[in-house]
């Protein structure tokens, strides 16, 4: 009896946290209309106002590239196309938009050549590559992240991009298929008896023989899509960075315990640090996760730090990892 007033409980809160988030929450404005002048604040606070919907889209992240893909906006440039493309599979691209660069420098001459209606960066980059932007086209910041509520800020910048873009209903579309999923995998995993299980998320890499952890913490994107789908954070690290990353060493994973570790590699399965070049770490090998034949390593072309679809994908594969 207690066990399903627990679990009743869980599934009540979760149920509240997906409407809290507004997912479902159209994204209706007068810029649905064609013809109809767009006026949007971003994160910076710097409002912005267009004659029309924007069609000539250019977006320096990739947070914003598969928004638009999901909207159905073909970007004219993109930063780092080759990244994109082998990172994010959930929101392929459908023309070829034009390299811009880096995501941290971006070409002002390339933007200025493709002459955008719009320009979406984030607060990544630099204020003063968004000043030289904006001499060429209104810019669009966006917030990447907040470990106060991820999901809710991933929301607010897809209907953002909704308004700027005239695309409300495909907002609408993207949202209900994300709660959609995420519905599918919190049964999935109530179902196997594992509401409330901890987890921890996390990759690494290795630099001049020091082997670095980023710990996903529940203040990650990644460990608030758990927490909607019934786990929890095993990490005890609290992140101060809006990712809700936290870099720390090999002995920080001690004190997980003998829980499921998840891990997309950090530059793929051609190096990839936990099952390549952690095989010989004694200390690796005594953690109760390694020795239980917990750990899962998720597929590499779901974008950690991207939007619905790419969050819609995550639940989806950490559902079937822990069930199988």
């Amino acid at each position: 009896m207690n066990k399903i007033l627990t679990l009743g409980a869980a599934a009540l809160a979760s149920a509240l946290l997906l409407s809290g988030c507004g997912t479902t929450q159209p994204a209706t404005d007068a810029a649905d209309r064609p013809g109809s002048k767009v006026t949007l604040t971003d994160a910076t606070g710097h409002r912005i106002t267009l004659d029309h919907p924007a069609t000539k889209v250019i977006a320096t992240e990739w947070m914003p590239v598969e928004d638009l893909v999901t909207l159905g906006i073909n970007p004219v440039g993109i930063s780092d196309i080759k990244g994109y493309t082998r990172w994010n599979h959930s929101a392929p691209l459908r023309t070829k938009p034009a390299d811009i660069g880096t995501r941290g420098e971006p070409s002002m001459d390339t933007i200025a050549r493709l002459s955008p209606d719009l320009i979406v960066a984030t607060q990544t980059l630099s204020s003063a590559a968004v000043e030289q932007m904006r001499a060429i086209a209104p810019v669009l910041v966006l917030q990447d992240g907040d470990r106060s509520d991820q999901v809710g800020r991933m929301m607010t910048n897809l209907d953002l991009l909704a308004k700027a873009t005239g695309t409300a209903e495909k907002a609408t579309k993207a949202k209900k298929d994300f709660d959609a999923q995420v519905a599918k995998s919190r049964q999935a995993i109530a179902d196997a008896g594992l509401q409330g299980t901890k987890v921890a998320n996390a990759d690494g890499y290795k630099t001049s023989n020091q082997i670095s952890i980023r710990a996903f913490t529940s203040g990650s994107q990644v460990g608030a899509i758990n927490e909607l789908i019934g786990l929890k954070s095993a990490w005890t690290l609290t992140a101060k960075e809006n990712s809700g990353l936290v870099t720390t060493d090999v002995e920080a994973l001690t004190r997980l315990g003998d829980v499921p570790f998840l891990y997309i590699p950090w530059a793929g399965k051609e190096n990839d640090l936990f099952k390549q070049q952690m095989t010989h770490n004694a200390l690796w090998k005594s953690m109760p996760f390694v020795k239980h034949d917990k750990v899962h390593r998720l597929d590499d072309t779901i974008w950690q730090f991207g939007g619905p679809r790419s969050m819609g994908r995550y639940a989806q594969a950490v559902a079937q990892a822990l069930t199988a």
